[in-house]
C-alpha cells in the first residue's frame, strides 16, 4: 500500500484507463463489433478519467457499457473509487446491484429458455459477490485511512498535552525558586544590609563606617535585584511543590537567637505534625522576623506556637519601632507566598497593625 501511495494520481488514473480500454476491446473481440457497444465502452474509458471528482455519476455511466459487454476493469474502478469516497452505505449497496444486474441479465428476458433464466439467476449471485468486492475494498481503504488521520490526531493531542505539562512543571519550579529565594536568600541579604547600617551608625572609625556603608549599600542593590528576579519567576509560575531538605521546627530557636532582634519564642506545637505543617510554620516566623527587622527598627517580638483541638499555628507580634526605618526595598511577596502556603494546607494567614502600634502575623492551619 506505501508503494502505491507514493504513485502520482494522473499515472494511476492513465493505467486504469489503459486496462479499461484493453478489457473493452477484449469484449468486442468476443462478442462482434456493434455501434450500441463501441459507444458504450468508450464512454465509460472516457467517464473513468473524471471518477475521483464525480465517482457517482461514473458509475452510472459505467452501466451501460455493462449491459452491453462483459466488462470488468471500469464497473470495478468505478465501484471502488465511490465506496472509498462515500460514507452512504444504501447508495453503495443499490450501486452494486445495479452493476451487477448490468452485467447478468440480458435486456429482453422473452428470448431465453427457462434454463437460461435459472443460469441468469445464478450468475446474478456471482455478479452480486464480484461487485460487493471492489465496494469492501473501498470502505477498507476510506476505514485505513481515517485510522491514520485519527492516529495522527491523537499524536498530536499528546504532544500538545505533554506540552502543557511541561509548561505547568516549568511553572511550578518557577514558583517554588522564587518562594525559596524569597524566603532564604532575601532574609540573609536583608540581615546583612541591616547589620552593615547598624555598624554604620555606631562606628567610630571612619574606615569602618566607610565599609559599611559600602556593605550596606551592596545589599541594598542585591535585595532590589532579588525584588526583579522574584517578581519575574512569580509571574510566570504557580502553586509550587516543596523542595527538599526543608527547615522544620526544631530549627525555629535558632531562627529565632539569630534574627538580629530581640524575639522570645514561646510555646510549642506537637511532634507529630507533617513536615508541609512544619514548613509553613518556619516561613511564616522568617518572614514575620524579617518585616521586623526591615519595617520595625528596636522593635521586639514574640513567636507564640499555639495548638488546640480545632487546629494549630503560629503568631508573631512585634511592638512599635523605636527609631525610623532604612529604606530597603522590598518585593512586596512575602505575604503573597505565605498565604499560598496557608492555602495549600486549607489554613489561613492575617496581617495587620495591633492596637498599640505593632504589627501582627498569625497564622492557622485546620488539625485535619
Amino acid at each position: 500500500m506505501s508503494r502505491w501511495v507514493r504513485v502520482p494520481a494522473p499515472v494511476v488514473d492513465g493505467l486504469i484507463v489503459a486496462l479499461a480500454v484493453v478489457d473493452v476491446g477484449v469484449a468486442l473481440w468476443d462478442l462482434g463489433t456493434s455501434t450500441g457497444g463501441v459507444v458504450t465502452g468508450a464512454l465509460a474509458c472516457v467517464a473513468l478519467v473524471a471518477r475521483r471528482r464525480f465517482p457517482l455519476l461514473v458509475v452510472l455511466l459505467v452501466l451501460p457499457a455493462c449491459l452491453m459487454l462483459d466488462l470488468v476493469v471500469a464497473p470495478f474502478a468505478a465501484l471502488f473509487t465511490l465506496a472509498e469516497r462515500s460514507r452512504d452505505r444504501r447508495l453503495l449497496a443499490l450501486c452494486a446491484v445495479l452493476s451487477a444486474f448490468a452485467s447478468t441479465v440480458p435486456l429482453r428476458l422473452d428470448h431465453f429458455t427457462p434454463d437460461d433464466r435459472a443460469w441468469t439467476v445464478v450468475n446474478l449471485f456471482y455478479a452480486l459477490a464480484a461487485a460487493a468486492a471492489p465496494v469492501l475494498l473501498g470502505q477498507l481503504t476510506q476505514a485505513h485511512r481515517d485510522l491514520g488521520r485519527r492516529l495522527t490526531e491523537v499524536e498530536e493531542a499528546r504532544e500538545h498535552e505533554r506540552l502543557l505539562h511541561a509548561q505547568a512543571v516549568l511553572a511550578r519550579e518557577r514558583a517554588q525558586l522564587a518562594r525559596e529565594m524569597h524566603d532564604v536568600v532575601s532574609h540573609q541579604v536583608s540581615l546583612i544590609a541591616v547589620q552593615a547600617g547598624a555598624l554604620q551608625v555606631s562606628a567610630q572609625d571612619s574606615a569602618a563606617r566607610q565599609g559599611a556603608r559600602t556593605i550596606r549599600s551592596l545589599s541594598v542593590d542585591t535585595l532590589d535585584e532579588l525584588r526583579h528576579m522574584v517578581t519575574l519567576l512569580r509571574a510566570s509560575g504557580g502553586r509550587a511543590t516543596e523542595l527538599t531538605p526543608q527547615p522544620t521546627l526544631a530549627d525555629l530557636q535558632r531562627l529565632v537567637a539569630t534574627s538580629g532582634i530581640s524575639a522570645q519564642l514561646t510555646g510549642d506545637l506537637p511532634e507529630d505534625i507533617s513536615p508541609r505543617v512544619q514548613r509553613a510554620v518556619y516561613r511564616c516566623v522568617q518572614e514575620a522576623l524579617t518585616n521586623v527587622r526591615k519595617h520595625a527598627p528596636g522593635a521586639t517580638a514574640v513567636v507564640d506556637l499555639w495548638h488546640g483541638p480545632d487546629g494549630y499555628g503560629v503568631t508573631v507580634a512585634n511592638t512599635p519601632p523605636t527609631r525610623s526605618a532604612l529604606p530597603l526595598p522590598g518585593s512586596g511577596q512575602g505575604l503573597v507566598g505565605l498565604r499560598e502556603r496557608a492555602e495549600l494546607l486549607d489554613g489561613t494567614l492575617e496581617a495587620g497593625p495591633t492596637p498599640g502600634g505593632g504589627y501582627q502575623v498569625r497564622l492557622c492551619i485546620p488539625a485535619h
